[in-house]
């Protein structure tokens, strides 16, 4: 099995990836992990930390065919590989492709996956590691660049193989996804939907979601929205100019980061949109969406009209559509219509996905 993985900078992909190893071998799984950026400082010990995109283009391609040799021929050696890269560079150069297309045919990748997260922990990760300047909108920009250029790779190489966008979330709280999504062929992909900005500042509805996204990741292979949460950004700046303030303060792992107000009002109209055709690209990558519509302090329904798209996308794809309505307020046509199944909660459903031979018992 040869998977590979890119990402942008910032996402701290070499950590994650050998905590996917770790976890993998402890389930006698061995993964050998291949860091592209590091075979390649290996190969040239004369190239300072952080200097590699600073090199000529010819070096640098050159340098770049001559890693990738050595990787074909261990994952042929390997029971499985991941080949850590990424898709694309934006340096001094421009924008450059990071592999070549003749020698990803040589690999014959099985999976590709593209890893994002978060534009506030990438921001954070850059300004704690890095001496690169950005702006939030860049990082908007380098994000988009490196998921299309992914799938453009994997359609171009083999679309035999499979790709696969996750979010990486907090405190590597991904890798059993990422883990299942290799070697656990048999669990069900499920696209978890629940109201976001809405109920952003109501402490009890979010914790009747919490529960429910646990609840669902002990059992499925889950792309969860929330594993990737920015769309509080725009509300939060809206708040900030009210007050009159030039920043946001936001938390991401448990730590406050300070924004520019400006920056934030920048990337507004993108985060939006970003997050329309993000989410449906995790539903159609799904076997099926499983919706839960929590209860509000006087018992009406806490549903969003981006719950409501969500269910209707997943139903035109031919997905399985599953909505569990916790509200005493009866759910509109657009919800019942498009349902697979209602559940009132998520006991009942778990029970029915256990009759379905979905779960284990």
């Amino acid at each position: 099995m040869v998977i590979v993985v890119t990402g942008m900078v910032g996402l701290d992909k070499k950590a994650y990836l050998q905590e996917v190893c770790k976890f993998a071998g402890q389930r006698c799984q061995q993964v050998l992990l291949c860091n592209v950026g590091d075979m390649m400082y290996k190969e040239a010990p004369d190239i300072p930390a952080g200097k590699i995109l600073d090199i000529p283009m010819k070096r640098l391609s050159s340098l770049r065919r001559s890693v990738f040799k050595d990787i074909i021929v261990k994952a042929d050696k390997a029971a499985n590989l991941i080949v850590n890269t990424h898709a694309t560079f934006r340096w001094r150069h421009g924008l450059f492709p990071a592999v070549d297309f003749d020698q990803m045919h040589q690999l014959g990748a099985d999976i590709y996956i593209c890893l994002i997260d978060g534009i506030v922990a990438v921001h954070k990760r850059l300004s704690d590691e890095h001496t690169s300047e950005h702006s939030l909108k860049d990082l908007i920009v380098w994000r988009e660049e490196e998921i299309i250029g992914t799938e453009m790779l994997w359609k171009g190489v083999n679309d035999k193989a499979v790709f696969y966008c996750l979010a990486r979330g907090a405190k590597e709280q991904t890798i059993e996804t990422f883990y299942k999504l290799i070697f656990d062929e048999l669990s069900k992909k499920a696209y978890l939907s629940f109201p976001m900005t809405a109920v952003a500042d109501m402490d009890e509805v979010r914790k009747q979601i919490d529960r429910f996204r646990a609840m669902m990741k002990q059992f499925f292979t889950c792309f969860d929205p929330a594993d990737l949460e920015e769309s509080y950004l725009p509300h939060y700046a809206r708040k900030s100019a009210q007050e009159g303030l030039d920043y946001v303060e936001v938390t991401t792992s448990g730590q406050t980061v300070r924004l520019d107000l400006h920056q934030v009002q920048q990337i507004d109209r993108d985060i939006n949109s970003q997050i329309y055709a993000r989410d449906f690209m995790l539903i159609e990558q799904s076997d099926m969406i499983i919706s839960f519509v929590p209860t509000l302090p006087d018992g009406r329904a806490a549903i969003s009209s981006g719950v409501e798209r969500e269910l209707q996308h997943a139903y035109e794809a031919g997905k399985e559509v599953y909505v569990i309505w916790a509200a005493k307020q009866r759910p509109s046509v657009f919800v019942t219509q498009t349902a697979t199944k209602l559940f009132n909660d998520p006991a009942d459903a778990m029970e029915f996905f256990k009759k379905k031979k979905y779960i284990k018992k």
